[in-house]
Order: structure tokens, then sequence, then C-alpha cells
């Protein structure tokens, strides 16, 4: 049955269906009349004034809206505000300030004794105060970590294992040891002291700025050969926060070396040298990124060492047997924490193997 718009007898054929016809795509709706640019008069008004049928509408303003316009005008004006206080905002990070040249002191500890000797380098480390001492790296720990109040806890993990691979490479690393190479020491530093690491192995001078001694450990191979490359390590890592802007990291530890003489047989006897090393590194965000330190003040106390040999250049250590006049009035014992304030001390005679 039909729609009540449908003709009686239904649609008829080839008619579209639902009382659609086909003038229907002709057929304006309300928003196309309104956009119209022509529109006809009233009958009233052309009546009145004999106009014509038709007039011109106004054209339809085109494009944004006043709304829109403003609102893009906002958005231009924070935007540009950002990119100025982007630049010029008081708060900006401050500047890194260069680091400071390394200030370094080499004191060489003299025997009172000559100095013991024994072919077996485990007894020789046995009867020594490094008995109980950690071998290589494994004697390097790292501290429980904890953030700062400017710095997180990986950054201050960062820094402490910098500081650990600077004194993995510049004290127990064999090539560095024995002269051969100083790049594994070189890379871990601040670029900025490059110059001064540099001029340190051109130029050596024990004015306590340029001493190769102050960066590294490094034997005079002419003279002295490793017995032993297990190394004896213990010390201390300490990290704490300067400033907003940097992390110190405190590094004090004490080496001991089992040595003998350059070329020697086999069987010949070697000896104990130690050397405590006092490190203060510093990291700015930029070190810490790199894997780099700054090393501000770098203490060394070395022995068994006659002051007359004491070189900015290389350790010469006194071998088993050898013997030399006390270096100063102050016995150092460089197993005990504390700063030594001599030039040249004496080896304290409890650091020494009770062979």
């Amino acid at each position: 049955m039909g729609g009540p718009g449908d003709p009686p007898e239904g649609t008829p054929e080839g008619a579209p269906a639902g009382g659609e016809d086909e003038y229907r795509s002709v057929v304006f709706d309300e928003s196309f009349v309104r956009a119209a640019r022509l529109q006809e008069f009233s009958a009233r008004e052309r009546m009145a004034d004999h106009a014509p049928a038709v007039r011109r509408r106004p054209a339809l303003q085109r494009g944004l809206s006043r709304q829109a316009l403003i609102l893009v005008l906002l958005i231009a004006v924070a935007f540009g505000t950002a990119i100025y206080m982007g630049v010029r905002h008081p708060y900006q990070d401050p500047v890194a300030r260069p680091p400071e040249p390394l200030r370094m002191t080499v004191i060489p500890l003299a025997p009172q004794a000559p100095v013991p000797g024994a072919a077996n380098v485990d007894d020789l480390y046995a009867h020594s105060p490094a008995a109980q001492f950690g071998v290589g790296a494994e004697g390097i720990a790292l501290p429980a970590s904890r953030r700062t109040a400017h710095f997180s806890d990986s950054q201050v993990v960062a820094a402490l294992t910098t500081a650990k691979d600077y004194l993995v490479k510049s004290s127990l690393d064999p090539e560095v040891l024995t002269g051969g190479t100083d790049r594994p020491v070189r890379v871990l530093l601040d670029p900025r002291q490059l110059d001064q690491f540099d001029q340190s192995f051109t130029h050596p001078a024990a004015d306590g700025r340029h001493a190769p001694t102050g960066w590294l450990v490094r034997f005079d191979t002419a003279r002295t050969e490793l017995a032993d490359v297990r190394i004896r390590v213990q010390g201390t890592l300490q990290a704490t926060e300067s400033d907003s802007n940097t992390l110190e990291v405190v590094a004090d530890h004490t080496f001991v070396y089992a040595l003998k003489p350059a070329g020697a047989d086999p069987g010949a006897k070697a000896s104990l040298f130690t050397v405590r090393r006092e490190l203060h590194f510093r990291f700015d965000r930029d070190d810490l990124r790199m894997h780099q330190a700054e090393l501000a003040v770098s203490n060394l106390q070395a022995g068994p060492l006659a002051c007359a040999d004491a070189s900015a250049d290389r350790l010469r250590p006194l071998l088993a047997g050898q013997t030399a006049k006390a270096g100063g009035p102050a016995v150092t014992d460089p197993y005990v924490t504390g700063g030594a304030t001599a030039l040249c001390g004496s080896l304290a005679t409890s650091a020494q193997p009770r062979i």
C-alpha cells in the first residue's frame, strides 16, 4: 500500500521511489538562497520605486572571523613571548666555570733500613699491611650512592664510576705504569685540562703543576719492572655536592706494587712499593654526560724512594736490599689516613714487609 504522498495508482513506472522527482536536485535550500548575490525585490518595493525586479546583495565576508583573528593574534603573541623568555629569561643555567689548573704534590718516602725482599711475591704481600687488600680494580669499591639536592642517583653513580675508571687507568694499567701510553688517562679528563696534561709530559717540571706523576703512576722502566701484575689496592670514594652545578668526588687509595730490577733473573728478589694517592675530582653536567672528570687536586706519597732520586717525570723506587738516607724529620706511613706535610719523608718501618 502506498504512502500518504504516493499517487493512488502507486508510483508511476520509471519514477524514483519515495515520491522524489527528477527536479529535486535543483531545489535550493535556505543556506543557498541566503548566499545568493542577487535578491528579488518584493512586489511592494517594485510598485513604489519602479525598480528592477532584482537587486545585488552585498557580498558575504570571506576569510577569518573577528574571533579567529583575535585567537591567531594571541597565539602569535604567546609564541613570541616564549621565544623571548627562552633567550633572555633571568633563570638561565649559569655557564660552567672553566676548570682550575691541577694542583699536585709528590712526596717521596725514604726507607730507614735496607728494603726487604723475597723471591716469592705472595710471601711479601702476606707479611705486609696489604695482606687483606683487594686485587686490581676489585679493590676500588663504589660506595652506596645517594642523590643530592641537585643531582640524581644516576648522576652521582656516573661521577663515582668515572673517578674509579680514572684510578684504574692511571694506577693499575700495565701499559700506563711502564710508560707505554698515557691515552687511557687522557681521554677521561675534561678537555679544558688537556693543555696542562700535555705540557706535563712534553716539559715535566716539579713545580706543583706539571709533574706526570701528579696525573698517573709511572715507573722508570730502565731500572724497574713489575714482578706481579696483581696490584693490591684499598681505599675509599666519597661524593658530595659542592654547589648546584658541581659534584665533587674524593678518592683516597693505597696501591702496593711488587717490583724487581729491570731484566732481572726470574729468581731475583722482589720488593714492595707503596703509593698513596688522594685525588679530588670535580664534575659539571657536561662531564657527567661525557664520562670525563676535572682533576683538581692530586697528592701522592710513594716509597721506598730516595729523596735524591725524586723526579717529576717517573718514579724510581729503591728495590730489595737497597737503602737511602732518611729523607726528613717526619716519619710517614702511607697506610695511615692523614695528610703529609714534608717535601720528603721517612717511610715508616711498619709500612714495610716483615720478612
